[in-house]
C-alpha cells in the first residue's frame, strides 16, 4: 500500500459534532434533590470512539490555547476551574492533558491537600481566596473549598453545626468571585466503585504508579455511600447559573477530557476574550522597523 493510499484511508472525523456537552452535563435548575445513582458513569457522547474522542481534545485544545491567550492579553476576564472526585477518578490526567495544556504564564494549578496549621488558624476560605485567579488568568483547583463541605462532613472533623453553614458562605464567595468578572466551572468527576477498583489495581501492577498507593483509599470505599450523599448536598446547595455544577462521566478516560475540553471551549467562547487595541502609530512602527532593516542591509 502507497502512502498516499494509507493517508486515504486515515477517518475523516467531525471535529465540530453538533452535541451540546453542556446541556449533557450540567445539572439542571431545578428544585429536585440531585442523584448520582441516576447519572451515568460511561458515555461515548458523539463520538465514534476513543482515537475520535482523542481527535475532538485536541482540536479544542488548539482553541482553549488561543482563547486563553486572549484572555490573557486583554487582562478584563479570568476562569476559575473546580476539579472534585473521588480517588483515581483522573483530576491530575485531566490538568495534564486538557487544562495543563494552556499557556503556564496565564494558567495555574492548585492542588489543596490537608490545611497546614496556618491554614487551620484562619476561615477555611482563607487560603482558597489567595488562590482565585486575577485579572487575565485561570486558576484550576485540584480539591478546592468543597472539601470542606464534603471531608470534614463524612469524617466528622467539625461538628454539623460548623459544616452546616458553610454552603452559604461558599455560594456568598462564588458571587464574589462572579461580581469580579470570574467566570466558574465546577466538575465533579463520576466514576463507579467497579471502575475505581481497576484503576486500584493498575497502581498496584505499574511500579512508577505505587507512590499514590495508600491504604486510606480503601478506608475512604467503605464510605462511598456517605461521600455520594455528601456530594449530592454540595451540588444541590451550592448549584448556580455563576457557578454550575457538570457531572463528568469519567469511566473512560478519553471521554472525561473530552467533554471537559468541549464544557472549557464553549465558556471561553461565551466570554468572547478581544486582543487590546494598538497603542501606537502602526505606520510610524512600519517605518522605524523599514529604517532598521535598511540599515542592517547596507
Amino acid at each position: 500500500m502507497s502512502t498516499d493510499d494509507a493517508q486515504n484511508e486515515q477517518p475523516t472525523w467531525d471535529l465540530d459534532p453538533k452535541f451540546d456537552f453542556i446541556d449533557a452535563h450540567r445539572l439542571p435548575f431545578l428544585d429536585d434533590k440531585v442523584s448520582l445513582k441516576k447519572i451515568d458513569t460511561e458515555c461515548s457522547g458523539p463520538f465514534e470512539g476513543k482515537a475520535h474522542g482523542k481527535a475532538f481534545t485536541q482540536a479544542a485544545n488548539d482553541e482553549i490555547r488561543d482563547l486563553q491567550y486572549r484572555m490573557f492579553t486583554e487582562g478584563k476576564q479570568s476562569l476559575l476551574v473546580v476539579l472534585q472526585a473521588p480517588d483515581a477518578a483522573g483530576k491530575d490526567g485531566l490538568i495534564r492533558k486538557v487544562l495543563g495544556q494552556m499557556n503556564p504564564q496565564g494558567c495555574r494549578t492548585y492542588p489543596f491537600k490537608v490545611p497546614s496549621s496556618e491554614e487551620r488558624s484562619h476561615d477555611f476560605l482563607w487560603r482558597i481566596h489567595k488562590a482565585a485567579p486575577a485579572a487575565g488568568k485561570v486558576s484550576v483547583f485540584n480539591r478546592s473549598h468543597y472539601e470542606d463541605v464534603l471531608v470534614v462532613r463524612v469524617e466528622d472533623l467539625v461538628p454539623k453545626s460548623v459544616w452546616k453553614e458553610r454552603y452559604q458562605i461558599i455560594n456568598d464567595f462564588e458571587k464574589l468571585l462572579a461580581h469580579r468578572g470570574t467566570r466558574i466551572l465546577k466538575f465533579y468527576l463520576h466514576i463507579s466503585p467497579h471502575e475505581q477498583l481497576e484503576r486500584f489495581k493498575k497502581r498496584l501492577d505499574d511500579p512508577t504508579k505505587h507512590w499514590k498507593l495508600n491504604a486510606g483509599d480503601y478506608a475512604a470505599r467503605d464510605k462511598w455511600d456517605a461521600y455520594r450523599e455528601a456530594y449530592e448536598d454540595a451540588m444541590e446547595k451550592c448549584h448556580s447559573k455563576i457557578a454550575p455544577w457538570h457531572v463528568i462521566p469519567a469511566d473512560k478516560k478519553w471521554y472525561r477530557d473530552a467533554s471537559v475540553a468541549a464544557i472549557v471551549r464553549e465558556t471561553l467562547r461565551d466570554m468572547d476574550p478581544q486582543l487590546p487595541p494598538l497603542d501606537a502609530d502602526l505606520d510610524e512602527i512600519r517605518g522605524l522597523y523599514e529604517r532598521e532593516l535598511s540599515e542592517m542591509n547596507e
